[in-house]
């Protein structure tokens, strides 16, 4: 999901001395300080010694990056962390222009140094070297322009009073953990959630865009980020997220889960979402206890055969686009995964793939978390309901010599 860009930063030392001092740090003689970034710990690792990195299809991987590099708010960081590495890729982005298909691998293991991201202080033994990884997918829905007795839940434009902060950024009296606020003259106040929203406290800021036809769908857009809308009159339109009201997210399947409604084993999207319909009443009191809102826009600049865009501005790549933590990493990093891919048809297979940063969202947090774009309809769907397993996380940063390539 995009974040607000234009915040202004203080002055620092030049990406490409930091990266020059951190990445030597981390590869230096005992005792030197390790590379961190957040809680975790970046241990360097050689490509050799990553599982089927030599195999993997690298060449998609560096065609994803490219598009990353192109989008039009380029790989660029929301906001960095206290502390984070460097992550500069103009070097790297440059690098990539002229490299053809079948020199994919090499360029990546002469551009990048890879670091295994491990979290030495979590309790859980497997918590330490093993992250979280999850799937999401682009919806196809159907809609309507005007509302009727079918299609009644809208899909809100963006609020002109609805100001976005970046990671890390505030406003005079507001709760630090909000990510948005309600411009009222000169003063900020938090925006309203989700059960407001619902019941008119937007008033005329309420623009609907079309018309769904139940909370669940809205819902299932909301999650996701994006979706495709088939309308009643023939027009198919694709919605791209446009900001949201700022408050926390609480995932509404795991209420189902945690309120005895449904068990964890599996559950899946279609049948969370048909067990909502099928409660109307208790989904309603469900659904408004996530706080947090999705608006939207209609997106008719991407090719009706690409991915939505993500948040760093470019089309989504199904199987290599990654959703990150967007205070810790910087999109157009790449990312080896190491864990296994749900069949929706059964069982399993092993995911180890070279993935691209080019996406955020609320529920994204920390190193070692990832949502991984899985395409669009009803099949890619049903995957991401199902990951939602343990991967093992190696970042790709820029070598010094690539950071300083572009100066």
């Amino acid at each position: 999901m995009p974040p607000a860009l234009g915040q202004t930063r203080l002055a620092r030392p030049s990406a490409a001395l930091l990266a020059a001092l951190l990445l030597a740090g981390a590869a230096g003689p005992a005792g030197a300080a390790p590379l961190r970034i957040g809680e975790a710990v970046l241990e360097p690792v050689p490509f050799s010694a990553l599982p089927g990195f030599a195999e993997d299809d690298l060449a998609a991987a560096l065609a994803t990056f490219r598009a990353t590099c192109a989008a039009p708010t380029g790989p660029v960081l929301a906001e960095a962390a206290a502390g984070a590495p460097s992550q500069d890729l103009a070097g790297a982005c440059a690098a990539a222009g002229g490299v053809a298909p079948e020199e994919a691998h090499a360029f990546f293991e002469r551009t990048f140094a890879a670091y295994r991201v491990l979290r030495p202080e979590r309790d859980a033994a497997a918590e330490r070297t093993t992250g979280f990884l999850t799937g999401y997918f682009e919806p196809e829905l159907v809609g309507s322009a005007v509302p009727s007795a079918d299609f009644t839940v809208p899909v809100l434009a963006r609020p002109d009073d609805l100001v976005s902060l970046d990671p890390g950024e505030t406003r005079p009296g507001l709760d630090p953990a909000l990510r948005a606020a309600r411009r009222d003259g000169d003063a900020f106040r938090p925006y309203p959630d989700r059960a407001a929203i619902e019941d008119g406290a937007l008033g005329a800021r309420a623009r609907p865009l079309l018309w769904l036809r139940d909370a669940v769908d809205l819902l299932v857009l909301q999650v996701q980020g994006s979706g495709r809308v088939r309308l009643t009159d023939g027009r198919s339109l694709r919605l791209a997220y446009d900001g949201r009201n700022g408050r926390p997210y609480t995932s509404v399947a795991r209420l189902i889960v945690t309120g005895g409604h449904l068990p964890l084993e599996g559950l899946t999207l279609a049948r969370w979402t048909g067990w909502l319909r099928a409660n109307p009443e208790i989904a309603r009191d469900l659904i408004r206890r996530n706080a947090s809102y999705i608006f939207f826009r209609i997106d008719d600049g991407v090719p009706e055969g690409q991915g939505p865009r993500g948040a760093a501005g470019a089309p989504l790549t199904a199987g290599r686009s990654l959703a990150v933590d967007a205070t810790l990493w910087r999109y157009g990093l790449p990312f080896w995964l190491d864990g296994a891919l749900p069949d929706p048809d059964g069982g399993s297979t092993t995911l180890r793939r070279l993935v691209v940063a080019q996406d955020t969202g609320s529920a994204i947090l920390g190193p070692a978390r990832g949502d991984l774009y899985l395409g669009t309809g009803a099949r890619a769907g049903a995957t991401a309901g199902l990951l939602r397993d343990p991967a093992r996380f190696v970042v790709l940063l820029p070598r010094p010599a690539a950071a300083g390539a572009a100066r």
